[in-house]
């Protein structure tokens, strides 16, 4: 028989979370500069998109084995704590290292490397995220879940803000040189990639230091037993084949939301390019090219400003509603905002397109795993949360490897239809998480 875990103060929530904000910072670094860079280097619009598969690839294969053996890791610095710090300090490197790839070699060599980059950051980001979910669900009682999940949403909001709004800063704030020669990534967004680096230690370190975890008899009074021989792979497996139900109907969501926000991340750069700042494809190394570039980090950061603030009121509104109705209308927002991004002539009205995109951010970031961690067998929280990023990583992969043709030759190399695509994906998502069993949820949505 389990005890109930007792209620943690905000402080103790906050400084728990607090790691996010140094990783989401880096986060929002890559996915506002990322397609840029590698457009500078020679990347071409339709294949963006396979450069960018190193993530859900590098996740799909790290996060369920950091999840498997974290759960069974204790020594002075913890249990999830190791894998913080190794994946901070490896993707600290990786911030500093990407954005200089030109300076080592020219042309496609240099494309490579940048890829190479990009790799080393997705696994490293990976290595230090999923340790993050499974420590709030390890100390919070369900009751509490909501509450830690959007705080740690807050967190990341705030993290991408700042992050994706630095290049920006640093060019018209700093007076920093927003260009540079072909092949060359321009200084403002060079020396925001060194401030991230800071930035994701010093966060991380606040984690380190002020957390507490369990230690091994305490952690098993509140969650079971836990097996403790390191099965690998197999059990791996078998925990894959065994997830509960619940962890099933969400990957539906996973899906659709995932692909959505793939497909956003990667063709927004070109879509506003091209459809709104009408240059064309062939155009990635202009003034009016980087300024376009600059002003995707805004509205990226608009997204996730909103997503910081709509956060705080995710426990109210699932506390009135329930938690699928909550997740179902926050999607809505997103698919309504992605598609409305057709209709946009003027680049500030943009803004307003992503408010809808920040509420379903937000609630992405939270309300899955607020649902997930209630159906999660005791002992096994570490490895379930990493095999539920299968759902994240999978629909990315997919949309990898075939939205960059789709754009080619479907869409003529007209990414804004990318972007279209996306909110229809959203729609679907908001849909499908309505029949997704809930058995902690305050209200009963219509579906079950």
């Amino acid at each position: 028989m389990t005890k109930q875990k007792p209620s943690l103060s905000f402080r103790q929530i906050w400084s728990m979370s607090f790691g996010f904000l140094g990783i989401q910072f880096g986060f929002a670094l890559q996915n506002s500069n990322a397609s840029s860079i590698l457009q500078n280097f020679g990347a071409d619009v339709h294949n963006l998109s396979w450069f960018w598969l190193v993530a859900p690839i590098t996740g799909m294969i790290v996060q369920p084995l950091i999840g498997h053996y974290s759960d069974r890791t204790w020594n002075r610095l913890g249990r999830r704590k190791p894998y913080f710090l190794v994946g901070t300090i490896l993707c600290c490197i990786a911030l500093v290292l990407l954005p200089n790839s030109g300076v080592f070699l020219a042309g496609k060599s240099a494309l490579l490397i940048g890829a190479g980059m990009l790799m080393i950051m997705d696994a490293s980001i990976n290595v230090s995220m999923e340790p993050f979910r499974a420590l709030v669900a390890d100390n919070l009682s369900d009751k509490q879940r909501t509450m830690g999940f959007s705080i740690q949403t807050f967190l990341i909001g705030i993290g991408a803000v700042v992050g994706s709004w630095l290049p920006w800063m640093m060019a018209n704030w700093f007076h920093v040189s927003a260009s540079a020669p072909p092949g060359q990534v321009a200084d403002n967004v060079i020396f925001s990639f060194y401030v991230g680096a800071i930035v994701f230690f010093l966060a991380i370190m606040v984690t380190m230091i002020f957390a507490r975890e369990y230690p091994p008899a305490e952690y098993e009074q509140y969650h079971g037993a836990t097996d403790k021989q390191a099965h690998g792979l197999g059990q791996i497996l078998t925990d894959f084949r065994q997830m509960p139900k619940t962890m099933r109907q969400l990957g539906l969501v996973q899906f659709f939301s995932w692909f959505a926000l793939f497909g956003m991340w990667v063709f927004t750069t070109p879509a506003i390019a091209t459809h709104i700042y009408h240059l064309p494809n062939s155009d990635t190394s202009s003034d009016t090219f980087r300024e376009a570039g600059n002003w995707v980090g805004i509205i990226f950061g608009v997204y996730n400003l909103v997503s910081a603030l709509y956060a705080l009121l995710l426990p109210t509104i699932a506390k009135k509603i329930g938690r699928k109705l909550t997740h179902a209308f926050s999607l809505l927002c997103g698919a309504a905002g992605l598609i409305s991004i057709f209709f946009v002539e003027d680049p500030n009205t943009l803004i307003f397109c992503m408010i809808g995109v920040g509420i379903a951010w937000a609630s992405i970031l939270a309300m899955p795993y607020a649902i997930l961690a209630g159906s999660i067998p005791a002992g096994k929280m570490g490895v379930y949360m990493g095999i539920f990023n299968f759902f994240i990583t999978f629909p990315q992969i997919v949309n990898g490897v075939f939205g960059g043709p789709i754009v080619h030759s479907i869409y003529n190399d007209q990414a804004i239809y990318a972007i279209v695509m996306s909110g229809i994906f959203m729609f679907c998502a908001a849909v499908s998480v309505i029949y997704v069993q809930d058995d902690g949820d305050v209200k009963v949505s219509i579906g079950q």
